[in-house]
């Protein structure tokens, strides 16, 4: 058994040479958050009433064998490049590790280089500081929440997911924009449709939904599932999902566009909260090496491309293999040679007699089980070798699929061919994947004229040890936490750099807290969100100084109770260099470091 790679495609010409083609497909791929396989109607759910996704799957291609990593981050670099995402740099969630590569060709590069408008709506989590936006990898237009979803410290302080502010083309709104997250991402990507209707549109639609918290606008969470003993939240959000959809293809229909324009529907892992009232039989959840953790439902819908009748495709298929099938089916090309790990579907939907190769594929998603956030992945953990029969977990446990779909019974002391030949082919993955670990994290470009200003907080913390303070309510609380942000600086000269422990949007003092709660607009679990979404309500800090520390350079300052940040300046050469702030109380002593940081250049430097 080998592992399938498609070669390296012919070189496009000169973007400014591809003009729009409007014979060519609009394409549409909508991604949810946190749905498993199980949780639609369709596979068989006894309680969750899924029907527009029910009959987007009975129009077209339904892929029953479809796998994605088993957490948010690894699945949308793999989707995004058709590599694997141990391959592109995205392998884990938080500390720099949810950043691609720069060299990384993006799906909306290509097609933007084949004269497309390209725009994204929702959650991205690939990064939210340049090189790594959106903007910066292929999108004409973005509007987003928090890189890794709504209430992390990337978010405006104190989003709910009703009435919230957004960051669009990389700049957060003054006012809110009401209603509910969902409808609110599905509404723009109708938006830019209709705008952009005359020429060929790729719009990425990646909900944060169902993702918990779940919260909903204006009625408990639960809605129709409240008293049934099940997540209520969880499904009603899907439902929610649902619903939009629903709205989605009949926009396409009205506006004239369901015809030539080809929708994916897949998810991003296993369930998060719905595999204890059904998980279709599989073992797993969300992070799991096993199939329960990365099987998730998969539709096509294209009339224009034959597309439109039901079929049923039962092969091994995966996120990666998306890119090298849109480029085949809607004939695109390259602006740079690519060799993926993914391959082109196109022969599959041919039909389910149409004759395959045997395929190895290999998922490992090491997130946060690789040790220290600093440290590299780990051989041989959270990782699946996977054939149509075969899946070897973790390198060393064997499953027939053909036999015991839900992994129960270990057969790798009995089948011991297998197990080498499965083995072999992930040693090779890993030595091909592996090969520029050490020393790889998100570096963000400070100083460029892309960038002129740019913000951090401590999501993308480099830490040495533990977790870094990824969510608001672990700034709320003032966590002791430490760590530093790796950067590049574009330009030699001098920069300003404000130092806080709350958002700019709080406006509050370093050793105080936020005055005046949010207006509550969500439910969460059957009651109305307090605080901030996350639970947690703002603790203040005895800040007495603060210390900076950017390169060999390194100063300290005392603050009093109203200073709102620190402001510092520095001249720095140009290169990668690590910033540390570091809040202290009024011995001296470090409290923890300070979550936000935003860095400018001065005029000096401009």
């Amino acid at each position: 058994m080998r592992v399938l790679t498609l070669i390296s495609l012919l070189l496009a010409p000169p973007a400014a040479q591809c003009a729009a083609d409007v014979s060519k497909p609009n394409v549409i791929i909508v991604l949810t958050d946190d749905q498993g396989y199980g949780d639609l109607s369709l596979t068989g759910n006894p309680i969750l009433k899924t029907p527009n996704m029910d009959r987007l799957a009975r129009e077209g291609v339904q892929f029953t064998n479809f796998h994605v990593d088993s957490y948010c981050t690894p699945t949308r670099s793999a989707l995004m490049t058709g590599r694997y995402c141990h391959r592109v740099g995205g392998w884990g969630t938080i500390n720099g590790r949810n950043m691609l590569r720069d060299e990384e060709v993006t799906m909306a590069d290509v097609f933007r280089h084949n004269g497309y408008r390209t725009g994204h709506f929702g959650k991205w989590h690939l990064g939210t500081s340049y090189p790594y936006r959106p903007m910066d990898r292929g999108f004409d237009e973005w509007l987003g929440h928090g890189d890794g979803g709504t209430g992390c410290t990337t978010d405006y302080w104190g989003n709910d997911r009703v009435n919230d502010h957004y960051i669009h083309n990389g700049h957060w709104e003054d006012k809110p924009r009401p209603g509910f997250e969902g409808d609110v991402f599905f509404e723009a990507a109708m938006q830019f449709i209709r705008d952009n209707k005359t020429r060929p549109f790729f719009t990425y639609l990646a909900p944060y939904n169902p993702h918990g918290p779940c919260s909903l606008p204006g009625q408990p969470g639960a809605g129709s599932y409240r008293g049934k003993n099940v997540p209520g939240d969880f499904y009603a959000t899907i439902a929610r999902i649902d619903e939009n959809l629903g709205r989605l293809r009949a926009f396409l229909k009205d506006e004239g566009l369901a015809d030539n324009t080809l929708l994916v529907f897949l998810t991003d892992n296993g369930t998060a909260a719905g595999e204890k009232i059904f998980n279709a039989g599989m073992r797993g959840k969300k992070g799991s090496p096993y199939d329960g953790g990365h099987r998730v439902p998969c539709f096509l819908h294209w009339p224009a491309g034959g597309f439109d009748k039901p079929v049923t495709v039962d092969r091994l298929a995966a996120h990666l293999d998306w890119l090298p099938t849109l480029i085949d089916l809607c004939a695109l090309r390259l602006p740079k040679p690519i060799v993926f790990d993914g391959v082109s579907l196109k022969p599959l939907l041919a039909g389910p007699r149409t004759p395959q190769p045997e395929r190895t594929l290999i998922l490992g998603t090491p997130q946060n089980q690789a040790g220290p956030n600093q440290s590299p992945p780990r051989y041989g953990v959270n990782c699946a070798v996977m054939t149509d029969r075969w899946r070897l977990v973790n390198d060393k446990e064997l499953y027939d699929m053909t036999t015991d779909p839900g992994q129960q019974r270990d057969l790798a002391r009995t089948q011991p061919r297998v197990v080498n030949e499965l083995h072999a082919a992930y040693q090779r993955y890993w030595t091909s994947v592996s090969a520029r670990d050490e020393g790889w994290r998100g570096w963000p470009i400070i100083g460029s004229a892309q960038a002129t200003e740019i913000g951090l907080c401590a999501e993308d913390w480099y830490t040495t040890e533990g977790s870094c303070p990824w969510n608001q309510a672990a700034v709320a609380r003032g966590a002791a936490a430490f760590g530093h942000w790796p950067v590049r600086i574009a330009e030699a000269g001098t920069y300003r750099i404000e130092v806080r422990r709350w958002p700019r949007e709080a406006d509050a003092p370093l050793a105080g807290i936020p005055v005046g709660p949010k207006t509550v607009d969500a439910f969460l679990r059957d009651q109305p969100v307090i605080g901030l979404l996350y639970g947690d309500m703002p603790k203040a800090l005895p800040v007495a100084r603060v210390r900076l520390k950017i390169g060999a350079n390194v100063q300290e300052t005392a603050v009093d109770n109203k200073d709102k940040a620190s402001i510092f300046t520095a001249k720095v050469d140009p290169g990668p260099t690590d910033i540390e702030a570091t809040l202290l109380d009024l011995d001296g002593k470090p409290l923890c470091s300070a979550f936000y940081v935003t860095i400018s250049k001065t005029e000096e430097t401009k």
